[in-house]
């Protein structure tokens, strides 16, 4: 009987659940939006219940569209975004903000009500932020769990589990305790090349409880993705999805690596194979880069290298941006034609950016040339900070060039400079990475924002590499998928499985001649913006 493996996406606002055949062939999909509350003081926090909830009716209507019997069932695997889990012993939620509420027990992962305890682990001489690019994010989880510690302690002392969302999941299907290599170490300082937690840093920096305790709470057993997790779905977790008890889980995924997993194995377009030779980039609401090398390879201001935390056996280097889509989003909202715009996107079922998308692709149908349509305008899209190359949470969008033109063209003109900017910031990161010895050459895009071929020439033409681009509509649930493949024995290793059930389709060339040129110069005003942008704050700073 044919095999059939589900994949599971949770992200920021929605759960996606996706079923594939063993060659990767994605059978049916479905979708479930999950709420997010915003708060002052940067805090954005979300409901495990609400979202276990979600990902159980994706799932059931997901296999009722593909039309397959429940039992050829054969594997099921989790990706979620780097969010930090709160729950009791029993599982019961756990409040973690201001509001009081227990059912909002997730900190989600932009959320930077810990810039303060990031910025105090940083000032100290920890080992393991070597292994984060040398400075800790507010937006990983031991910045947060300090938070929590200081100022909700009785929820850090009534806490019998923290978990990174991804592993949550797993062990809400399983009742497993392993973590996954990915979550611990990109996110949590588990140092996965030596199989340990460091002490001396809990210690230090004020979680000294979680080292006395043996790290019980945060994990004492670490698989890497893909390992089967216990006896597979419980008899309760079976009846949530409507699969059957025992089914495989694997161990699982950040969203971003799934997507890194989803694309980079497969042979085709870009004449390569070896993932070595390949960026994932992943492009949604933050922008993920993933490189993979045999060695460990240290680059100040990039998260990692993180041993075995996407692909088992190989070292990861981790930069990215930690807005991307929602950084287009929010520019877009900001001119003064959006709401006209928005009306006539409306009417043809599309949002507002893909409805720019299609105009600008209309207003120029030679894509290479679409950069001259953001005309006078420059954007560096750093609204929430600057995750990589820089590790500067502080950083803030620069806008120049802004005249008084008020209508759709100017507005199609700041959405191509908010694109040009997102394409100049990954320039910069393998800029880089170049430096330390990463070559990369080929980009695999993925995510809902890269979706549009506009998008996909820009990156090309903005970083000057060429994209690829995978053959599969859902590379985050390919690699969601991959990991039950794994965990249900069809594959014997997560690579095995990537080889199997991806491919690289289209490449998008980089133009040469002018608009390279053009690219060359606009990329030289980011750098000088983004620059006076820390200039700024360091005269700011100093006057007060």
């Amino acid at each position: 009987m044919t095999q059939y493996f589900i994949g599971v996406d949770v992200g920021t606002g929605s759960t996606r659940a996706g079923v594939f055949d063993e060659n990767g062939d994605l059978l049916a999909s479905a979708k479930r939006p999950i709420t997010i509350w915003h708060e002052a003081g940067s805090i954005v926090e979300q409901s495990s219940e609400q979202i276990w909830k979600a990902v159980c009716g994706s799932v059931k209507e997901a296999v009722a569209s593909a039309g397959i019997p429940v039992a050829a069932i054969a594997g099921l695997g989790f990706d979620a975004t780097c969010s930090l889990v709160v729950v009791k012993p029993d599982g019961a939620p756990v409040g973690v903000g201001p509001s009081g509420d227990p059912d909002r027990n997730i900190i989600v992962w932009m959320d930077h009500r810990a810039a303060g305890e990031a910025a105090e682990i940083n000032s100290g001489d920890h080992e393991v932020l070597r292994y984060v690019g040398g400075s800790i994010s507010p937006e990983m989880e031991t910045p947060k769990l300090l938070w929590l510690k200081r100022n909700l302690p009785q929820s850090f002392a009534t806490a019998g589990h923290f978990f990174d969302l991804a592993d949550y999941l797993t062990w809400r299907a399983t009742g497993s305790l392993s973590r996954s290599v990915c979550t611990v170490t990109c996110k949590w300082t588990y140092l996965a090349h030596e199989k340990r937690w460091d002490a001396e840093y809990f210690k230090t920096i004020g979680l000294e409880e979680l080292a006395a305790e043996g790290f019980s709470r945060i994990g004492t057993d670490i698989v890497d993705p893909g390992t089967a997790l216990a006896n597979g779905l419980t008899e309760a977790a079976a009846l949530d999805l409507g699969l059957p008890i025992g089914t495989p889980v694997g161990a699982a995924l950040i969203d971003a690596h799934a997507g890194g997993v989803g694309t980079l194995g497969g042979d085709g377009a870009d004449g390569r194979s070896k993932v070595q030779n390949r960026l994932a980039y992943v492009f949604g609401t933050s922008a993920c880069s993933m490189a993979s090398s045999d060695n460990p390879i240290f680059v100040d201001g990039v998260w990692g290298p993180y041993y075995s935390a996407m692909i088992p056996g190989l070292w990861l280097t981790e930069g990215g941006q930690s807005a991307a889509g929602a950084a287009i989003d929010h520019l877009v909202t900001m001119h003064p034609a959006s709401n006209e715009a928005r009306g006539k996107a409306e009417t043809t079922g599309l949002s507002l950016v893909a409805w720019l998308d299609g105009q600008a692709t209309e207003m120029c149908p030679d894509l290479a040339r679409a950069v001259e349509l953001a005309k006078s305008v420059h954007v560096v899209p750093e609204f929430l900070g600057n995750r990589s190359p820089h590790a500067d949470p502080d950083a803030r969008a620069v806008i120049a060039g802004v005249g008084l033109d008020t209508d759709i063209a100017d507005l199609i003109s700041l959405y191509v400079a908010g694109l040009c900017g997102i394409g100049y910031g990954l320039r910069q990161l393998l800029k880089t990475l170049s430096e330390d010895g990463i070559e990369i050459g080929t980009i695999v895009a993925s995510g809902g924002a890269a979706q549009s071929n506009l998008v996909r020439q820009l990156l090309a033409d903005t970083t000057n590499a060429p994209v690829a681009i995978a053959n599969t509509e859902e590379p985050v649930l390919l690699g969601a998928a991959m990991l039950g493949a794994v965990a249900a024995g069809r594959y014997h290793s997560l690579l095995e499985a990537m080889k199997a059930m991806s491919a690289l389709s289209t490449i998008f060339s980089p133009a040469g001649g002018t608009i390279a040129t053009l690219h060359k110069n606009r990329y030289r005003a980011f750098e000088l913006l983004q620059s006076a942008d820390r200039e700024i704050r360091r005269f700011v700073a100093a006057s007060g």
